[in-house]
């Protein structure tokens, strides 16, 4: 049997060719997927052994709650320990075997201006000043021109950055760090052991470094980690960085609250850490996976339900020759393991090329990727797998029914009429209803204010679902239950989009619409492929443009400024340029939010930030939505404005007092004097002592030693001359703390999770190292002309490289381009879904017309044309495409409409439907559906008209 079997499928092997694709198209990217994952944690693996390459690395021996909060926190893994000062490194540096213990300080937030004098970025990946050099090594750093900056206006470039910015060694340039742009040199270009994904990395001096990132921390004095090298050229092996990890741990003070572990320790830490927040990308591309080969299941059950309905006097025979069911069914299925083997060898290739093409294109892009991208064995077994099972789950009724099918029925082919559907219509009818009721308990959850109902075990329930879960169960409920009702839906579909082409084509328009409902399973699995596809689009496009939408209308409603300021350092606004823009005539208000860190509200941190603003920030730059005070009154005067969200979840009113504290770092002057004092002392103190010796040598007539102790003491003078004055800077904590009342309760969906307090209140609270401007307003004086003034601002800016001035429609269309990019992902699903739908109904016509041979032969008989013919089966695909994009357009609104109205208190405050997007999807339907209908068409007439009334 498995002979007559592998004869059927070379007979039958050009039937399969749409199923070979439908297979294809799944299993590539089911590998595509794996082989995308693999290759993004390689490559983070690799990122993180070149910038994390230290052999053992002294960090906090606590882990500590994060104080970050949101999907950022939520999504990580990392773990967070406790600071350690940044003294221990000159203990650790006496620990044997050690050859360099540093703090290694970066600056986030730079710009580099390339020779053509604009800023340098590329696609996504950040630009990071390192400080690095001689005394702070890098190991995987290795410089192939040039030597490492020693002064402040000097710099070195990793290769790819100089070739981005087109500099070279001896050029000179500019670096925007967080306080402005400075000219700058290239004194080196270095390479590194992999590739860091594109981002722009400048070395810069240590002690620079140092500066800079004690001004964004909260205490200078602490670092995260010391990072520790045993060997300066070659990495030390596990058992060595073990061995010196424990050397280290034994050394460190008592109290300190650190601990050493291994280089490879922390390397894999972080890497997990990175690659979990990379996690969604694999589930990404496994929707398109789903989709492919969920249609291409019914491809392939078509496609065998064809090849069995011709094969199946053979089978007949067989099974009057001595033949079991199980050997037919056999035969079926061996001709099922070819085509799954053959889709999936295909599959794995084009997964294969799939993620290579997207290399190459981020590569193009900007973010050159160097991460092994192959395929392991265990993602081809896993594709070749998948392929099998959706093939052989495909042909298994197929099979079955030729198995099944009595001797004498299948002699005749006689053909079983299909089981009814009613049954099927009230099983998927409930689970919508179902479904929807769920959705409706969603809606209650999201908008009620406290309980959504009076029964206390429901609330709890509620309490302990929330809104994700429900709304994904309603979800699939609703999915399933069209899925599972479709068939019963065919008739009354049928009758109602067949309607116009009925009137419009009085002959072919009827004919298609009656032979839609000979089969409605057939025609409802056909149109589910574009259903899902449809659904999916329809809703996040209703989501998507809906956030267009809201933006829109908090800009119009809400924001009352003319322009809106903003920075890509790290979103810091350096204060020059706060004083350039405070300058430009034309200006009646500059409004800026100064962010508060480390901010505690009765000795906790809130979910939320803290800001210090302007009085104008209520008056000229938003309207803020109260709940309860006066928002304006109480910024005034000192009062604590509070977002709705902090609100309920601190359980604040108006009027309720609230002690703020902050823990600032300050520099503790007498400190300072002292360290200064000291080191001075030290300095005077070994200089005497070299003058002693040096004079003892020239009296025993040792001129050489006397000479060379010369020596040494100038060398000590130069050291003493160049010290940096910040290592001799002491610094203190200081909490300060104050009772504030709660002025105001706002909604406006931007201010939901902050709290305001006025610039009197910020400057005691923070400090001007911890504080800076992160965005700013600025409101014209009245009859300006905002062309002009919007010229004179960016010539203003200029200077800063990295400032962004936006007027009204910038600021509203920045979301817009954010939205345009989501949407680029749900135009590719559903150019994926119509690729799909058009094999699937190809399939379900080739089928049709396969079954009706005799019928159409006599309809040509009697006089039907080529024409009528083509048109008749065009217009049942068009249908069958209608069916399924409608299907998909409400239930995908409908989900939208729900997604939109759960989040509206997160700012998805208007609902907008996409009524041209829809429209331009079911014009789509009907263009897939005559397009689909050619192929069928053409077999169908080109069968002579005898040869078809004679084919049963």
């Amino acid at each position: 049997m498995i002979k007559i079997g592998l004869r059927d499928a070379r007979a039958h092997f050009g039937r399969f060719v749409m199923s070979i694709i439908a297979i294809a198209l799944g299993v590539s990217f089911v590998v595509g997927s794996f082989c995308f994952r693999e290759m993004m944690n390689n490559q983070v693996s690799d990122m993180m052994g070149t910038s994390a390459d230290h052999d053992v690395y002294v960090r906090g021996s606590k882990e500590v709650k994060s104080d970050s909060s949101g999907l950022m926190a939520a999504s990580s893994s990392s773990k967070t320990y406790n600071t350690i000062n940044v003294d221990l490194a000159s203990t650790i540096g006496d620990v044997k075997g050690v050859k360099s213990a540093e703090v290694v300080y970066s600056v986030s937030g730079t710009v580099l201006v390339g020779k053509d004098g604009a800023a340098v970025s590329t696609m996504g990946a950040p630009t990071l000043a390192v400080g690095f050099g001689k005394d702070v090594p890098w190991r995987s750093a290795t410089f192939t021109s040039g030597t490492c900056p020693t002064s402040d206006d000097e710099i070195a470039l990793h290769s790819f950055a100089a070739e981005k910015a087109n500099l070279k060694v001896g050029d000179k340039t500019k670096v925007v760090y967080p306080d402005g742009p400075k000219d700058v040199t290239v004194t080196g270009i270095f390479d590194l052991d992999s590739s860091l994904a594109g981002a722009i990395i400048i070395d810069i001096p240590p002690s620079l470094a140092k500066t800079y990132a004690t001004q964004q921390s909260d205490d200078p004095d602490k670092t995260d980690q010391i990072g520790i090298y045993g060997n300066l050229k070659t990495p030390l092996d596990e058992q060595a960085q073990q061995e010196l990890a424990d050397r280290i741990n034994k050394a460190l003070p008592a109290g300190s609250k650190a601990h050493a572990i291994t280089g490879n320790q922390l390397r894999d830490e972080s890497t997990q850490s990175a690659q979990e927040a990379l996690g969604f990308v694999q589930p990404l591309i496994l929707i398109f996976a789903v989709i492919a080969l969920f249609v291409g299941s019914f491809i392939i059950a078509n496609t065998f339900s064809m090849i069995v309905r011709e094969s199946m006097r053979g089978y007949a025979v067989l099974r009057s020759i001595g033949a079991s069911p199980a050997q037919v069914f056999t035969t079926v299925i061996v001709q099922a393991i070819v085509l799954g083997v053959v889709g999936s060898g295909i599959g794995i290739g084009l997964g294969w090329g799939m993620v290579k093409g997207i290399v190459a294109m981020m590569g193009q892009m900007g973010t050159p990727m160097t991460g092994s991208s192959n395929p392991s064995v265990s993602d081809m077994l896993v594709g070749l797998a998948v392929g099998l099972i959706v093939t052989l789950i495909g042909a298994a009724l197929p099979a079955s029914r030729a198995a099944m099918a009595p001797p004498i029925q299948a002699m005749n082919e006689t053909v079983n009429p299909e089981k009814p559907v009613l049954t099927r219509g009230i099983i998927g009818t409930t689970m919508i209803v179902v479904g929807a009721l769920t959705w409706a308990w969603t809606c209650r959850i999201a908008v009620a204010d406290g309980d959504p109902t009076l029964i206390g075990w429901l609330n709890d329930f509620a309490s302990w679902t929330g809104t994700g879960w429900p709304l994904g169960v309603g979800a699939a409920l609703i999915v399933i239950g069209v899925i599972v009702a479709g068939p019963a839906w065919v008739s009354p579909a049928g009758a109602v989009l067949g309607w116009i082409p009925a009137h419009v084509f009085q002959v072919t328009g009827r004919l298609a619409t009656r032979n839609l409902s000979r089969q409605k399973r057939r025609t409802s699995n056909t149109a589910a492929a574009l259903f899902v596809g449809v659904a999916i689009v329809s809703c996040l496009s209703v989501v998507a443009t809906s956030a267009k939408a809201s933006v829109n209308d908090i800009v119009d409603t809400g924001l009352k400024a003319d322009f809106s300021i903003s920075s890509a350092a790290s979103g810091q606004i350096p204060d020059n340029a706060v004083e350039a823009i405070k300058g430009v005539d034309g200006l009646k208000s500059v409004s800026s939010n100064r962010m508060i860190f480390g901010a505690k509200y009765d000795g906790k941190q809130v979910k939320g930030m803290t800001f210090a603003a302007q009085d104008s920030l209520f008056t000229d730059v938003f309207a803020p939505e109260i709940i309860a005070g006066d928002a304006n009154k109480a910024l005034r005067g000192g009062e604590l404005v509070v977002g709705e969200d902090i609100a309920d979840d601190q359980g604040w009113k108006v009027g309720d007092t609230v002690k703020v504290s902050t823990e600032n770092t300050t520099v503790d002057e007498e400190a300072t004097a002292q360290a200064q004092a000291d080191y001075q002392t030290q300095v005077q103190a070994q200089i005497q002592s070299l003058t002693e010796e040096a004079q003892k040598l020239a009296l025993a007539g040792d001129a050489a030693g006397a000479q060379a102790k010369s020596d040494e003491i100038q060398q000590v003078t130069q050291q003493a001359q160049n010290v940096d004055p910040a290592t001799l800077v002491k610094t203190k904590q200081v909490t300060v703390t104050m009772k504030l009342k709660v002025g105001a309760i706002i909604s406006n969906s931007v201010y939901r999770s902050c709290v305001f307090v006025n610039d009197d209140l910020g400057d005691q609270l923070g400090t001007k190292q911890t504080m800076f401007t992160m965005q700013m307003y600025l409101v014209s004086k009245p009859g300006e002309n905002l062309d002009k003034l919007e010229q004179r601002i960016k010539k203003a800016v200029k200077p800063f490289y990295v400032i962004s001035v936006m007027n009204r429609d910038e600021y509203k269309s920045t979301m817009g381009s954010m939205v345009d990019q989501i949407l680029l992902v749900l135009y590719a699903l559903l150019a994926l879904s119509i690729v799909i739908a058009i094999f699937g109904i190809v399939n379900t016509l080739a089928l049709s017309v396969s079954e009706r041979t005799k019928e159409i032969g006599l309809l040509r008989a009697i006089g039907t044309s080529r024409g009528q013919v083509r048109g008749m089966l065009g217009i049942e695909a068009s249908i069958i495409a209608v069916f399924g994009t409608v299907m998909g357009m409400v239930v995908g609104v409908a989900a939208g409409a729900v997604i939109r109205a759960v989040y509206e208190a997160d700012g998805l405050s208007v609902l907008s439907i996409p009524w041209d997007q829809l429209g331009v999807f079911l014009v789509l339907s009907i263009l897939v559906g005559l397009i689909a209908s050619v192929s069928p068409a053409s077999r169908a007439l080109k069968q002579p008209v005898l040869d078809a009334v004679a084919s049963e």
